[in-house]
């Protein structure tokens, strides 16, 4: 298969796989990064953007600046660079990119639901949602009191439909329940992603599979941890893990009954990949598990652009992008309140 990706990938592909890599040339880098966190304000960190690819999207905006503003800004160039490759994409490159933006759908569906549950503004909660997940009938989740409503009445004709299937029950919907249906909804559209990418074949499938997997994997340890101490048992625990990645399904076993975190540790520690992520954390520091998983995602989505002819950089790229955002946030919070020591706390630099 990969010998016969070089014949015929350009006809279709070619234009759209040099654009991302040449958009990729416009990612920060270590100096950006270090010029980043000496500044003093946000209209420093502003006027330093402004000699970035950012800079056109920063440039009219006025003084006082606040974090959301930039991220905001930022997130609107991400949003244009995907509407661009979304409208030159030829099928199966155009489903491909869509099902990027899934995960966004779904985390907006629990933003409005939960906001909703706690007697937030509709309008005030979608401002919060990512562009890349909106739907033409997403302000209606506020009316639905449960998650057959929920199905019946908003999400039938959305993307995430054929998630729900594991999902509906008649239960009213409170933090627990909405929590237990991100992750099956996430379950349910990482796994389709997977067979998506695998019926693909070649290297799309190949790079694809590794990330997916390795996704798949983060969400199993996340789960473990944040269900620790909390009413769900084993069982519940279980079937919100992925039926793939390298976790998949003896270490998910080993997942479902740890009772703390230095439990979780040493079942990761049983495998290669992993140890190097666990390594860099010292025993009772949980709260830089993420810091690692991220900086370790990162490492592998550079290396995705090592190979060419294949789809997994479209879906590199933009995760870079969500990162490189993710690292402008934090040093504009550190910032804006006056915390420049904790700047390079949760930085995760990407080149």
């Amino acid at each position: 298969m990969y010998s016969w990706e070089m014949l015929s990938f350009n006809i279709h592909d070619g234009f759209l796989e040099a654009i991302v890599r040449g958009n990729r040339s416009g990612l920060l880098t270590q100096a950006d990064y270090n010029n980043l966190c000496q500044c003093e304000t946000l209209d420093d960190i502003k006027m330093h953007l402004s000699a970035t690819e950012y800079g056109p999207y920063l440039q009219n905006e006025p003084s006082p600046l606040h974090t959301t503003t930039i991220v905001e800004k930022c997130t609107l160039k991400l949003v244009d660079e995907y509407k661009h490759m979304l409208c030159q994409a030829n099928e199966p490159l155009s489903t491909f990119l869509q099902y990027i933006t899934y995960g966004h759908m779904i985390d907006n569906v629990v933003l409005i639901v939960t906001g909703t549950l706690h007697e937030r503004d509709v309008n005030e909660l979608l401002e919060k949602c990512h562009p890349l997940g909106m739907f033409d009938s997403i302000a209606s989740l506020a009316v639905a009191q449960n998650m057959r409503e929920l199905y019946r009445l908003v999400l039938v004709d959305t993307p995430l439909a054929p998630y729900f299937s594991e999902c509906i029950t008649s239960e009213d919907l409170d933090d627990m329940n909405i929590e237990i249906m991100r992750n099956t909804l996430y379950k349910a559209y990482l796994q389709d992603f997977y067979k998506f990418c695998a019926k693909l074949g070649g290297a799309t499938a190949d790079i694809m599979c590794n990330l997916l997997s390795f996704e798949a994997d983060r969400r199993a340890v996340n789960i473990t941890i944040n269900s620790i101490g909390t009413e769900l048992t084993r069982d519940d625990r279980r079937k919100l893990y992925s039926n793939f990645g390298l976790l998949f399904p003896y270490g998910h076993e080993e997942l479902a009954v740890c009772e703390d975190v230095d439990q979780v540790r040493g079942v990761m520690e049983k495998y290669p990949p992993y140890q190097s992520i666990f390594a860099k954390i010292s025993y009772g520091e949980s709260q830089m598990l993420d810091k690692a998983f991220y900086e370790e995602e990162v490492k592998r989505l550079r290396l995705s652009f090592e190979q060419q002819f294949h789809y997994a950089v479209f879906f590199a790229y933009m995760r870079l992008r969500e990162q490189e955002i993710r690292n402008l946030m934090w040093i504009s919070e550190c910032v804006a309140q006056n915390q420049k020591n904790r700047v390079h706390d949760s930085v995760v630099t990407i080149f």
